[in-house]
């Protein structure tokens, strides 16, 4: 049976994805500075909103409330007013990723509540339950993953994301930081991890430097492995699936 699939309405994006994500899977999205990660992943939530009818929740692992809403402004995509309409909801759980301790999941606080990385799933899913949300986004885990000490605790942290956001029964977008670029770059741990896996990079042509998108990996449907182009517009990300890097 084909899945049932959610369209990002990123243009482009959807045909490179034969039509769409399959519903209710965790893709991560990959990406070295600059690429807009965190403007792919908004505009995945806003389109989910204003073409489809599916609300959204945005998880900042980063940085606050006021500075994303200044940065995503440009755009016009009015997510105070969305926010207002209960359509859009943003969890800032951005102290989280500074009291990891050594060896164990460690309590913090955030508002009035302790903090965990096992309860921001249960904070995630009350604000998908208030809402209603059928998105789900969460920018970014890097610098979360990487002070857990060894591999094998990366791993359980990185299923538990994995698994907890499925369990919720939300589509969902992580993004991560792109350590290495290029043809030849290193696959990292939360790229076998994930259902889905979307990299961009900033590749160097000859002297022109162009920004490249490419559908690593997607489970239950067939993609465009190609490198194909993409521009960050006044309206958010557009992606050429016609057109070649090369």
């Amino acid at each position: 049976m084909k899945p049932n699939r959610i369209k990002t309405g990123i243009p482009g994006l959807d045909k490179m994805l034969g039509g769409g994500i399959p519903e209710g899977r965790v893709v991560l999205l990959v990406g070295g500075p600059g690429t807009g990660k965190t403007i792919f992943c908004s505009q995945f939530l806003v389109n989910g909103i204003e073409m489809y009818g599916d609300n959204g929740v945005f998880v900042s692992l980063d940085e606050g409330k006021s500075p994303y809403l200044r940065e995503m402004g440009v755009f016009g995509w009015g997510l105070e007013k969305l926010e207002r309409d209960k359509r859009w909801s943003f969890v800032n759980a951005s102290p989280i990723k500074h009291t990891i301790a050594k060896n164990e999941i460690s309590n913090i606080s955030i508002g009035s509540k302790d903090f965990s990385l096992l309860n921001l799933i249960s904070e995630i899913k009350d604000k998908v339950d208030e809402i209603k949300a059928k998105r789900v986004v969460v920018d970014p885990i890097t610098s979360l993953v990487f002070q857990y000490p060894d591999v094998i605790s990366r791993r359980m942290a990185i299923l538990n994301i994995v698994e907890g956001l499925t369990e919720i029964g939300v589509t969902s977008m992580v993004t991560t930081e792109l350590k290495t670029s290029g043809f030849e770059r290193n696959i990292q741990l939360e790229e076998y991890l994930a259902h889905g896996v979307i990299v961009l990079q900033t590749l160097q042509v000859g002297k022109t430097s162009i920004r490249a998108i490419q559908v690593e990996k997607m489970r239950e449907t067939s993609t465009d492995p190609q490198i194909r182009p993409y521009r960050i517009t006044e309206k958010g990300i557009e992606i050429y699936p016609k057109e070649s890097v090369f």
